[in-house]
């Protein structure tokens, strides 16, 4: 005999099955045994009616008595470990049916013979393992039965000189017991097929699920799903992080489930009395970009569930931006090299004045206010030419403070030819989470923050210094970078203008810094915005996209 394979030795020891159709046939097989219980302590109790006549109804009354109470026995047993955590595999099943079969043979040998009422109960236990077992093996039950039948009638016959009608009755109980084996096996086969299909979609149904939540969390649009007072049913990660995305707010953590902000609620409060009417673009936070929310209702007929959809609008100043400055760049392609050569011909001609010694000193002003202003043609052209060629990003998954700190390093090398020594101080929090970005672009627009921090605390302080500060935000799986200054700050009126293109307050300024600062985060998924904190001087934020949900 072969040995058992390792899973056959887990299944006899009666480990849970882990398939559907594994559980479903330890059940049936629960309420079968139960029968089988309630039979043989009905067989048991019919021991004790009129005992005395016994004698003469039954064939051999002590092997009668001693097959019922074994069998009694038996099935207590197997009642107690199912009731213990006793998991059946098919071989326990399959055994169970054949001990079933030989076992009420057996009576049957021992009572009457085949006429008694016995007989019955054994198409009940073919039946019973045609369902548990709908293969070749239910057939196998049915063909025991019947040999068995008949050679219980053929011995009758022969050795105790009975009619042969016992054969004929044993013949028509083979018939039936082959007629319920093909029928139930149809019938199981077939519910098998529709488990088996019904199954099959449920994991459809389930996978589609699966992947229409995973479609929904990495979407850029945020949704909300609200009730009617403003409670956050469904929010997805776009719709936390446009919301709730900043590192401080005045909404606790554990609060942010169920409470919206300020002017979202405004605007639904708004929207429920007209829903005609268009919410106004709002900022949940001083570092949240600009939303624009639009109200639906969920379910027509009740329309007690809102769906709202959050979108980030300044992407749509970007694209507009981005249209105004492609076109600007395509007549500044155009026209640069007409440009740059008188432009050149002015600053050479500049340069070889300033070498005259009979310069006054009022000529000798107006020469550097050429150069300066030469120079300042020139930085304007080459940006909005930068502009124009920027490439897409190449996003990888960097660890932001080591390489924070050779950015650090590296950017102190350039500031050594200054005549003024720069400083900048590093704080990196603990466990700080990685972020996905192109380190060229990131590091382009560093250096701009840091440059122009410099140069206004330069201005404002004396002391080049600046500090840069990397964090996680609240919800602790987004990295940020602070890059805040020693100069004047911003006025309240120029802080909504900062990121617009050719807006300046420095007169040797191009006005294109901080706005190509901004597309390059937006080409990055980060977004860099203006903190509003009321301390010293100036301080812009980095916040970088969650690195796993980045498109």
């Amino acid at each position: 005999m072969a040995a058992d394979t390792p899973a056959q030795s887990a299944e006899t020891l009666g480990k849970p099955p882990s398939t559907p159709s594994g559980v479903q046939q330890a059940k049936l097989f629960r309420i079968y045994n139960h029968y089988r219980l309630v039979v043989s302590l009905m067989l048991v109790a019919l021991l004790f009616v009129d005992p005395v006549n016994f004698d003469m109804r039954f064939r051999f009354l002590d092997y009668y008595q001693a097959g019922v109470s074994a069998y009694l026995g038996l099935n207590a047993f197997i009642a107690l470990l199912l009731v213990a955590g006793f998991h059946p595999s098919q071989r326990h099943i399959t055994l169970s049916i054949l001990l079933d079969i030989l076992i009420m043979h057996g009576l049957l040998l021992a009572s009457t013979g085949i006429t008694n009422g016995l007989a019955n109960l054994v198409i009940v236990s073919v039946a019973a393992g045609n369902i548990l077992t709908p293969s070749r093996m239910g057939t196998f039950y049915a063909a025991l039965a019947a040999i068995c039948s008949l050679g219980i009638s053929g011995w009758s016959v022969l050795a105790l000189g009975e009619s042969a009608d016992d054969i004929v009755r044993a013949g028509s109980l083979g018939i039936l017991y082959f007629a319920a084996a093909f029928v139930l096996q149809s019938i199981s086969l077939r519910m098998m097929r529709s488990e088996a299909l019904a199954s099959s979609r449920a994991r459809s149904i389930a996978e589609l699920e699966q992947i229409n939540q995973q479609i929904i969390q990495r979407m850029r649009t945020g949704i909300l799903v609200l009730d009617r007072f403003g409670q956050i049913r469904v929010a997805n990660a776009a719709a936390e992080e446009l919301l709730y995305g900043a590192p401080k707010t005045s909404v606790p953590s554990n609060q942010r489930a169920n409470v919206l902000p300020k002017p979202l609620k405004q605007g639904l409060d708004a929207w429920l009395k007209d829903p005609t009417q268009r919410i106004e673009p709002f900022q949940p936070s001083p570092t949240s970009p600009l939303l624009q929310v639009n109200f639906t209702q969920l379910d027509q007929e009740r329309g007690d569930q809102i769906l709202v959809f959050i979108e980030d609008m300044s992407k749509v100043t970007q694209q507009a931006q981005q249209m105004k400055l492609a076109s600007l760049g395509r007549l500044t392609a155009g026209i640069a090299h007409e440009i740059r050569n008188p432009l050149g011909a002015i600053s050479h001609a500049a340069q070889l004045m300033e070498e005259s010694p009979n310069l006054e000193p009022g000529d000798r002003q107006m020469l550097e206010i050429i150069r300066r202003h030469s120079r300042r043609v020139n930085g304007i052209i080459e940006n909005v030419l930068d502009l124009s060629r920027r490439r897409a990003a190449n996003a990888d998954l960097i660890e932001v403070a080591p390489w924070l700190q050779e950015f650090r390093e590296d950017f102190l090398q350039t500031q050594d030819d200054d005549c003024t020594a720069a400083n900048i101080v590093l704080k990196i929090d603990p466990q700080l989470p990685p972020a996905r970005f192109d380190k060229s672009q990131i590091e382009q627009v560093m250096v701009n923050l840091c440059d122009n921090g410099l140069r206004y605390s330069e201005q404002y302080s004396g002391q080049r210094k600046i500090g840069i500060h990397a964090g996680a935000t609240e919800d602790g799986e987004r990295a940020y970078i602070d890059v805040r200054d020693q100069g004047p700050g911003i006025a309240p009126e120029h802080r909504s203008s900062v990121f617009e293109p050719f807006f300046t307050t420095d007169k040797a300024g191009t006005g294109l810094g901080l706005y190509l600062a901004r597309e390059l985060c937006e080409a990055n998924q980060a977004h860099l915005s203006l903190v509003e904190d009321n301390k010293p001087g100036c301080c812009f934020r980095i916040t970088f996209a969650h690195p796993g949900r980045m498109i």
